[in-house]
């Protein structure tokens, strides 16, 4: 394949993705974890993420199709679920429900759970991201082609890894004071995506 054509997919799922952006985001999300939780949460999350892009890349139509799901609707589930975890960052939810349990262990089960949601999905694997793949494998039919397309997801995906792996070391220099104005900042930057996301939905399913 062609460096030109090689450069639309890859602007394309890093644009939607957006490794850079996610970076802050996971950061508020793991406040109070300590290194290896975040290695932990980051791994995870990054692994899932790049498995359910991987699973759209190679049957996403099939997929919706075999469940009767549109974009839209996926859109509209999306940014509700979005929402509730920017509610909890904007008033401080999470922290209250962290510091009642500031002596006890997190389990693996938590940090799995934050992983795969809002951290996979909707974060990584979201709406937009999702509907990228499913657009590029189109795009990109043939076997050659489509396995340069994967190698293009999980590079981005591994990127999202690396970013996540340096704001663990952000939280350093935040503190306390630092780490909670951006928590509640970037709760409301959540809110405003998951409204985006909602609106989106709502629309392609009035249009469709």
């Amino acid at each position: 394949m062609e460096p030109d054509r090689l450069l639309e997919p890859f602007a394309t799922l890093f644009v939607t993705i957006d490794p850079i952006g996610l970076a802050p985001l996971f950061l508020a999300l793991t406040a109070g974890m300590d290194r290896s939780e975040r290695n932990h949460v980051a791994m995870r999350g990054a692994v899932t993420g790049l498995g359910i892009l991987l699973l759209f890349t190679i049957a996403g139509p099939v997929i919706l199709n075999l469940f009767g799901i549109t974009l839209p609707a996926f859109r509209v589930a999306g940014g509700l679920l979005l929402f509730w975890i920017a509610f909890e960052m904007i008033f401080g939810k999470r922290e209250e429900r962290k510091s009642k349990n500031v002596k006890t262990a997190r389990s693996r089960t938590e940090l799995a759970n934050l992983a795969v949601f809002p951290l996979a999905i909707p974060l990584i694997a979201g709406p937009g991201a999702i509907s990228a793949t499913i657009l590029l494998s189109e795009r990109f039919p043939s076997f050659v082609e489509r396995l340069v397309l994967i190698g293009i997801v999980v590079f981005v995906v591994a990127l999202c890894y690396i970013f996540f792996r340096v704001a663990d070391r952000i939280d350093v220099y935040l503190g306390e004071t630092g780490r909670s104005v951006l928590t509640r900042l970037l709760g409301v930057i959540l809110s405003a995506l998951a409204v985006q996301f909602t609106a989106d939905g709502i629309r392609g399913l009035i249009a469709g």
